[in-house]
């Protein structure tokens, strides 16, 4: 498309900058989409699993129920407190919001879809993503109120604390790949179950940290078990108490498009990304964003049902995971990762 438009009557920069711009589009609106679907399959599944019919009257099996409830927030007035600074509580769900969305730049949907295949994908994901922590802080700060100041606080510890064990693991796959790309990430899980089976994504000396991975992933999303920063019965709403109308949904969407992203993280990094489950030549027929979409809501699958199922952890809790056992867990296997390469590449040594 870009040296299709830069050959045209727009020229070299005019028709980069259009197509850059038909890109982003590309990739915002079906993510918008998604975020609303992923909403109503997350209370299906929740509502399945307490035994219940979850939405169902919106629209054909309630599909039509998440646009409901985003035009009811659209049509809400914005009430903004008076003791608030109006400028940061206005500016906090677009950070929130914005930072969701620039992460998606560097997802691979397939070998050749992907918004910007660059060598440090790893890299910008995780300074991206530690973006996000600046919208709940100044939300939390910004409304001058006590319960979501306690709950912007504990956002900044939770995130900072997981964020780290996030970055460790983030070096062994790094090590194992050795690549921040994350299309040649995907394709360096090929055949690695030890020589033993000829399938994509089952590394088992990368399983530890993928179940960790996973894990924090929820913890760094705020999901519940880990949502310390919307505990109803000890924050009201947390960081989100005095918002309303589109201000709310914003948050909202940023969560649910960040969930998505570590949904597609996750598969990236530990179980082969676009590639099918198994090196088994009719399954190469299905395009590579089938196989992509497949995984992510199989993760998804897991986080609600975590969400339905797994009880809140105190706060004592999740500081202890994240810091006395994801931590060095992860330091750890940076080491053995990195021995297992440098023998796989120079041999044993004498």
């Amino acid at each position: 498309m870009t040296e299709y438009l830069q050959s045209t009557f727009l020229g070299p920069e005019l028709g980069w900058l259009v197509a850059t711009l038909a890109l982003i589009l590309l990739i915002a609106l079906p993510l918008m989409l998604a975020v609303a679907m992923i909403i109503y399959v997350d209370r299906k599944i929740i509502a399945a699993v307490a035994l219940r019919r979850g939405p169902n009257v919106v629209g054909p099996f309630g599909l039509l129920q998440s646009f409901a409830d985003g035009l009811k927030v659209f049509l809400q007035e914005t009430i903004i407190p008076s003791g608030a600074n109006k400028g940061l509580f206005l500016l906090a769900p677009i950070i929130t919001f914005t930072v969701a969305l620039l992460a998606w730049a560097v997802i691979p949907f397939s070998e050749e879809m992907v918004l910007a295949n660059i060598n440090i994908g790893v890299l910008y994901i995780l300074a991206i993503s530690s973006l996000g922590v600046y919208g709940v802080v100044i939300s939390g700060w910004a409304s001058n109120s006590k319960y979501p100041f306690f709950s912007a606080m504990r956002a900044a510890a939770q995130m900072i604390s997981y964020e780290v064990s996030i970055g460790f693991i983030l070096i062994s796959v790094v090590l194992f790949a050795g690549t921040f790309n994350l299309n040649e990430i995907i394709k360096a899980q090929e055949g690695h179950i030890f020589g033993a089976v000829s399938a994509y994504g089952l590394n088992p000396l990368l399983f530890p940290m993928a179940v960790m991975f996973l894990i924090s992933s929820m913890a760094e999303t705020a999901r519940a078990p880990f949502d310390l920063t919307e505990a109803e019965s000890e924050l009201v709403a947390g960081y989100q108490t005095e918002y309303s109308s589109m201000s709310f949904a914003l948050f909202w969407l940023g969560e649910y498009a960040n969930i998505l992203l570590m949904c597609a993280l996750n598969v990236i990094l530990f179980w082969g990304g676009w590639l099918p489950p198994v090196d088994w030549e009719p399954l190469y027929a299905v395009p590579g964003i089938i196989w992509l979409f497949l995984k992510m809501f199989m993760i998804f699958f897991i986080f609600s049902w975590a969400w339905a199922t797994v009880p809140r952890y105190r706060y004592d809790q999740l500081m202890r995971l994240g810091w006395k056992v994801f931590l060095p867990i992860s330091i750890f296997w940076v080491f053995l990762v990195s021995g297992y390469v440098m023998i796989d590449k120079f041999g044993w040594p004498l």
